[in-house]
């Protein structure tokens, strides 16, 4: 998972930091609310952990700003406040969970898993997937551009599903190295950028066609309308 901490105590963002690059995870580390809006509105995380206290912008008032701009990130609140109408005014403000400050580390992790699996879940009750005139058919496994069948190998369909799923997001090459080279110990990042030529080059299926997948320099790819 890649998530973006949104903590302004330093010590414990530097513990949280620590776990989650122990457990093989990226993260943004940032520590005042405004700027912590702006990561999370590139849409570029799987899970933000944000604090309820930060200079600038409050958590739940970025919980609002995200929810109301519909980037699709789960959001984990963390707070010393520990009142049953803190916890509501948290959920209500847009958080999808809540953990109460001092907590255990172990829970951190199990809630930020759960927390993953259940945004996952929901975006894979969709059995077709269709940006613009670009379909996935999720049961037949069929992929086809302006009526035409791409014929995709097995790590291309990954690919394109993912930036699919996410259509419209900035991802990095290592949360697309994540996702689709996850279980080959073999795998090598530059196999995004090598994939990712592959299937710009099945995606051209005539020569008026634009490209729909375009390269944020320095950063990843997105897939574009």
């Amino acid at each position: 998972m890649h998530i973006l901490i949104i903590e302004d105590d330093q010590r414990l963002a530097k513990i949280m930091a620590r776990v989650l690059d122990k457990e093989h995870f990226t993260f943004d580390l940032v520590h005042d609310g405004n700027t912590g809006l702006e990561y999370a509105l590139t849409g570029a995380h799987d899970v933000a952990i944000v604090d309820w206290m930060l200079p600038g912008k409050d958590g739940p008032s970025i919980c609002k700003a995200v929810r109301a701009a519909k980037v699709r990130l789960p959001l984990l609140m963390l707070t010393a406040r520990d009142q049953v109408e803190d916890r509501v005014a948290g959920l209500y403000s847009g958080a999808d969970d809540y953990l109460v400050k001092p907590f255990a580390i172990e829970e951190l992790l199990a809630r930020l898993h759960v927390l993953s699996r259940r945004f996952d879940d929901a975006s894979l009750d969709s059995s077709t997937l269709v940006v613009n005139d670009l379909t996935l058919d999720m049961r037949a496994h069929t992929a086809v551009r302006g009526g035409m069948p791409l014929g995709l190998t097995n790590t291309e369909w990954n690919l394109l599903e993912y930036l699919m799923r996410h259509e419209g997001q900035t991802l990095t090459r290592e949360q697309i190295f994540n996702r689709v080279w996850a279980f080959d110990s073999d795998a090598q990042i530059k196999m995004v950028d090598i994939y990712v030529s592959y299937l710009r080059k099945k995606l051209k299926t005539s020569r008026d066609q634009s490209d729909p997948i375009e390269t944020v320099r320095g950063i990843g790819y997105r897939l574009v309308a």
